[in-house]
């Protein structure tokens, strides 16, 4: 069984640290992101879990740590091939993969139910491979692979900072990048392109606008308050596209900004 050595040098978001802070949350020992990263919350939880079981307290997720986690600790991802109902740490550790790659499918939690499912099929077709729902060999592998990048620039939407980025939030996943801003603060098109959607977004987006561009790129820009062009429409770079808003599932005004590769989310930051 694979062992875990939880070391502040440890910077590269890993599966299976994101695995054992599934299984901390469980034990209500971890409270933090499902980052993957090991920081001082995992390594202090990790020795607390060693302190109620009576091992050995040295920060280490080896065997006998992993064991004491129940069906949470086991098995090690690649050691069966995932289907749906599915539950233990590989899951845990694919629900990671996933939303890293851009497919998230609601809380890292452990079990394979019909959204990490879902998730799993999109990620498959999107590869390439046999979108058959079952994670073996060759899903794991593209999985481990980086995850997608933008190949084209993009200019800010908004003028505004970024008040929350992509990446883990709690037990799920930010797609995009929240801009805090006020609201009615005029939205641009980032770069040119094609209006796909302009309008009310039953998933929790609210108003929302896509603009398809070239190379399989499109851009999100959620919760707004107002929409100002139709779909079918193209706008130039710097286009207004509406007005920041709350719409949807909103906590307050923002502009929620996404990219999309071929459908993949991914981290729009190092295309702005």
């Amino acid at each position: 069984m694979l062992s875990i050595v939880l070391t502040p040098a440890l910077a590269q978001a890993s599966a299976d640290v994101a695995a054992l802070q599934v299984a901390l949350r469980a034990e209500r020992l971890y409270s933090g992101a499902v980052d993957g990263v090991s920081g001082p919350a995992t390594r202090r939880a990790v020795r607390r879990l060693q302190a109620r079981r009576g091992l050995v307290v040295d920060g280490v997720a080896g065997p006998r740590t992993r064991r004491a986690l129940g069906r949470r600790g086991r098995p090690a991802l690649g050691t069966r091939v995932l289907t749906a109902g599915a539950r233990g740490w590989d899951v845990a550790a694919l629900q990671f993969l996933l939303a890293r790659h851009g497919f998230p499918s609601g809380a890292v939690d452990g079990g394979l139910g019909p959204r990490t499912a879902a998730a799993l099929r999109r990620f498959q077709a999107w590869a390439g491979l046999a979108a058959d729902g079952a994670a073996g060999a060759a899903t794991l592998a593209a999985l481990r692979r980086p995850p997608p990048r933008s190949p084209l620039r993009f200019i800010a939407p908004v003028n505004a900072p970024v008040g929350d980025y992509f990446g883990p939030r709690g037990a799920g996943h930010h797609s995009g990048l929240d801009f805090p801003a006020k609201a009615g603060a005029p939205v641009r098109a980032a770069a040119s392109g094609c209006v796909v959607a302009a309008g009310w977004d039953a998933g929790g987006y609210g108003n929302l606008v896509v603009l398809r561009h070239s190379r399989g790129m499109t851009s999100w820009y959620a919760h707004l308050r107002s929409v100002d062009v139709r779909r079918g429409r193209c706008v130039a770079i710097g286009a207004r596209l509406g007005a920041v808003g709350a719409s949807g599932r909103a906590s307050g005004p923002h502009l929620h900004f996404e990219l999309r590769l071929r459908g993949a989310a991914l981290n729009p930051l190092p295309a702005l």
